[in-house]
């Protein structure tokens, strides 16, 4: 994600912009027929107004750059017998087995549980869109069904187009399913702000249509947060937040500098 690629931001390229077009290639080569790549509404970057798949990409990230450069350098390897498809997801939330607390629902909602208190450094005026995991993965299934000739080089945003919110949104949102959560603002600002249409995908692709908000997210990791009794601990722990967990395996030196797992020393 964007802190992870900013961490090393030319393994960044050689990994999720390079790695992801040998891929592409190494895919057709063995006659795959559909390959669909992972994009994301982050390359749209800094927008006016709302943008839609024809809109410029205008990237403020080594990993918004390196989607955008995928999709440019796998688009031309369209063929009869190869038929790729790029889904611009919005920004995912909701919960999974092996969680993600650094994107933005799900770490408000950590907070909210853990702390019961969200306080913000920004005014949370940029919009971001948001879809559920399981929306996700229901576009790929819909994009491997579809007919040939509905995806074939098509470039889909992921979402809804009522689920465009303000950061500012997302936390009041969060705030009111957690009971007695304090909220506050600060007056900096994210220059990442993007609107995005979805009605070419929620046209276009048959069988898609998004199932979560904002508001059913957030309820669902509360209910896992019950559940399991959820500590702070385990919250800001290294697993669940990418650059913490890789700060960590560069530290001990289980990665090396180049991001290639290390054989551990042998003890006498």
């Amino acid at each position: 994600n964007d802190p992870t690629g900013e961490l090393r931001p030319g393994i960044t390229h050689e990994i999720n912009h390079m790695g992801s077009v040998r891929i592409a290639e190494l895919a057709k080569a063995a006659g795959v027929q559909r390959f669909v790549y992972m994009s994301s509404c982050s390359v749209y970057g800094v927008a006016d107004g709302e943008v839609n798949e024809q809109s410029p990409v205008n990237p403020q990230t080594a990993y918004a750059e390196c989607k955008t450069l995928v999709e440019r350098d796998v688009m031309p390897m369209a063929s009869d017998n190869f038929s790729p498809t790029f889904m611009r997801n919005a920004t995912a939330f909701g919960a999974s087995p092996r969680m993600r607390f650094d994107i933005v629902l799900n770490n408000l909602a950590g907070l909210a549980w853990t702390t019961n208190k969200i306080a913000m450094t920004s005014d949370g005026s940029p919009w971001r869109p948001l879809v559920h995991a399981l929306d996700i993965a229901k576009a790929i299934e819909c994009a491997l069904a579809a007919p040939r000739e509905a995806v074939h080089g098509q470039v889909f945003n992921v979402g809804d187009s009522d689920h465009n919110y303000r950061v500012r949104q997302i936390a009041e949102i969060v705030a009111d399913v957690f009971p007695g959560c304090e909220l506050s603002f600060g007056e900096g600002s994210d220059n990442r702000s993007y609107r995005v249409s979805f009605e070419k995908i929620n046209t276009q692709l048959p069988g898609f249509k998004c199932e979560w908000d904002a508001e059913r997210g957030a309820r669902q990791l509360r209910g896992v947060f019950e559940a399991i009794n959820m500590s702070g601990d385990i919250f800001t722990s290294a697993p669940f937040t990418r650059l913490k967990r890789l700060e960590e395996l560069l530290a001990t030196k289980q990665l090396d500098q180049d991001f290639y797992w290390t054989v551990p020393p042998l003890t006498a």
